[in-house]
């Protein structure tokens, strides 16, 4: 999944604790994902981000709130159209004279709306990590009643080898040993009203038809992946078939790092299918749309500026994915490039990119054309216009909404905290953002190490 990034924060494999920290974590937190970017002194007051964005997104709404979460961010839709659940990450605010938590919870949360179908924040978020874990990558079972995530089930040592930096900056990530893939059913003893009647009511009625019920409980998390080292940064196939997901190797000797590589868990076959295993970082995978196409993030050049990829898969006489058939880079610039995701349609990928300069991150979003063999010939374009950070794009299934975690608020007088931040996608909005811009790779202003 993805992570964090800003300057002088914190990056982290797959889930983003921006702003104070890092799709990440801070300090204590930095095992698990990166802080986010500073905002300049006065950007927020600078950018008229709503207008800005006009055309594009709109209906923005912010929907964790500082007054809950510290921090929030790495959100992702269930599989519904229109969608009615979310998953993410977040510390959640302490009781008064404690410390916040170090590591992310995990949390679900139903999406309320107005009368008009409009989004207007969320239900009460429901906890389904355990206490004290770090956590990250939150993913919805396509058509069972699962959420799927990585956890350490228990606190982290506080003794972890060191993962991925950004040069001399403070972006950086761990890569806890302890942390696995796990997947959380709500407990079977949960009743629901459904039209007058009661009936036993799985994760499945709640969170793909949208039925509330109060309390929410959910079943201890279960181990679906467990190797030596880290697992994480997690996400199934449209099928439900495949966990494709990021492993990290050991270090080959002491002057080597961990190295992350990208594989898929065949759940029908059970069995680990290694597809990219090249040198130097490689994360945050996801499925095409069509389930043919994979994107992820990568340090191919090892010079610490992460570069986007898509990898076509392979498949074998009965259908099963046997690894890749070839690879494209689609970025290929001097900044660093997080998180990639999908469009529904599949003709392009949004990320967060700091190509406006290491203090302010913004979402991007780059076409997809296999036909295309230079990255630098590849049509690209600036989606939000705000001062302070805007990473982790994800759009719902339908293609009607996009979400980030987002440093914007309309409180000039504080520096506003990470949170998650839902806008409607205008029909053809990015499309035609990428129309107008020119095919070249123009260098960022502050994207130099």
């Amino acid at each position: 999944m993805v992570a964090g990034l800003v300057g002088g924060l914190v990056l982290s494999a797959s889930v983003m604790g921006l702003a104070d920290g890092p799709r990440g974590r801070d300090a204590g937190e930095e095992h698990l994902r990166p802080p986010a970017p500073t905002p300049a002194a006065g950007s927020e007051r600078a950018v008229d981000w709503r207008a800005a964005e006009s055309g594009v997104l709109e209906g923005h709404v912010q929907v964790t709130l500082r007054e809950r979460f510290v921090k929030a961010g790495e959100a992702y839709f269930d599989h519904q159209s229109p969608p009615q659940w979310i998953v993410f990450q977040a510390v959640p605010v302490p009781v008064e004279g404690a410390e916040p938590d170090s590591f992310y919870s995990m949390y679900v949360a139903p999406l309320v709306r107005d009368g008009e179908g409009n989004i207007t924040g969320t239900g009460d978020p429901v906890r389904i990590s355990p206490e004290g874990s770090a956590n990250t990558c939150g993913w919805f079972h396509p058509t069972r009643g699962e959420v799927l995530f990585g956890s350490t089930l228990t606190r982290p040592s506080d003794q972890q080898k060191s993962g991925f930096q950004v040069g001399a900056r403070k972006y950086v990530w761990m890569f806890p040993a302890e942390m696995e893939i796990v997947r959380v059913r709500q407990a079977a003893a949960e009743k629901v009203e459904r039209t007058g009647t009661k009936e036993d009511a799985s994760i499945e009625v709640l969170l793909c038809t949208g039925f509330k019920v109060a309390p929410l409980r959910f079943g201890a998390p279960e181990v679906l992946i467990s190797r030596p080292q880290y697992d994480a940064e997690c996400s199934y196939s449209a099928d439900g078939r495949y966990v494709l997901y990021a492993h990290v190797r050991e270090a080959k000797d002491e002057h080597d790092r961990p190295d992350a590589d990208l594989f898929v868990y065949d759940t029908l076959r059970e069995v680990h299918v290694p597809l990219v295993e090249a040198s130097g970082y490689d994360g945050g995978p996801f499925f095409s749309p069509d389930g043919k196409w994979i994107c992820y993030r990568s340090d191919r050049r090892g010079d610490d500026l992460l570069q986007l990829f898509i990898a076509e898969l392979k498949f074998n006489e009965a259908g099963a994915i046997t690894g890749i058939e070839r690879e494209l880079q689609i970025t290929d610039n001097s900044a660093v490039n997080w998180a990639p995701y999908w469009h529904p349609s599949g003709k392009f990928l949004v990320y967060g990119s700091s190509e406006m300069g290491h203090q302010n991150y913004e979402v991007f979003a780059v076409e997809v054309d296999p036909a295309v063999k230079n990255a630098a010939e590849l049509r690209r374009a600036r989606v939000t216009q705000s001062g302070g950070a805007d990473v982790l794009p994800v759009f719902s299934d339908d293609g009607s909404l996009m979400m980030w975690t987002a440093q914007r608020n309309t409180d000039e007088g504080a520096r506003p905290s990470s949170q998650v931040w839902i806008a409607r996608a205008v029909p053809g909005g990015i499309e035609n953002l990428i129309g107008q811009e020119t095919k070249t790779d123009v260098p960022a202003p502050d994207a130099a190490r």
